[in-house]
């Protein structure tokens, strides 16, 4: 199985059709639909249904396009590794966690280490506590926001002072309606 391969695989599965991906991947659609079969041959399972005018995953498709994205994302992690390895101050940095207040304020400081070190750049992934972790744990994430309770004993963690603001405005709720008079 081929690099190149799994990204026309996902290059079909984003469009939903071959003669879409052939034209954004610069290839004939016989030539790419040629490479699809041939990967469907290579794993034994069918990854397509095909349909009049576009095409549909099958179970096994969804399977490997989780997979494929995961392998073609650490794969191009590798090569930006490599290709920074050169400068002084630079590479890529991947961190993951909720849609909370603490990500904005990490994606305010990502954005001032970027004005500073243009070489730095920064991927962001929103994800629930179990995808983060399940990215930490492939080495597709080099950090991640955790929100408590979360399993903790696999990693090196720093507790940031932050609360976020739902919980702060739940408690707030909570206190006040403890002290308000009863009717």
């Amino acid at each position: 199985m081929e690099i190149r391969v799994l990204r026309y695989f996902l290059a079909v599965a984003r469009e939903e059709n071959i003669t879409a991906a052939a034209q954004i991947l610069h290839l004939t659609q016989p030539t790419l639909s040629r490479q699809i079969r041939d990967l469907e041959n290579e794993l034994g399972h069918q990854l397509f249904i095909r349909k009049s005018h576009r095409v549909v995953l099958t179970p096994e498709g969804m399977r490997l396009r989780k997979r494929a994205e995961e392998i073609v994302s650490m794969v191009d992690k590798t090569e930006a590794e490599f290709h920074s390895m050169d400068e002084v101050t630079g590479g890529d940095i991947y961190i993951g966690g909720g849609e909370t207040d603490t990500m904005k304020l990490i994606a305010k400081i990502a954005k001032e280490l970027h004005d500073a070190y243009p070489d730095i750049h920064f991927h962001l992934y929103s994800g629930n506590a179990e995808d983060v972790t399940e990215r930490l744990d492939k080495g597709l994430l080099d950090f991640g926001l955790l929100i408590q309770p979360a399993d903790l004993s696999k990693y090196d963690f720093l507790n940031l002072p932050a609360t976020e603001l739902f919980l702060s405005r739940l408690q707030e709720a909570f206190s006040t309606d403890a002290q308000a008079p009863a009717r």
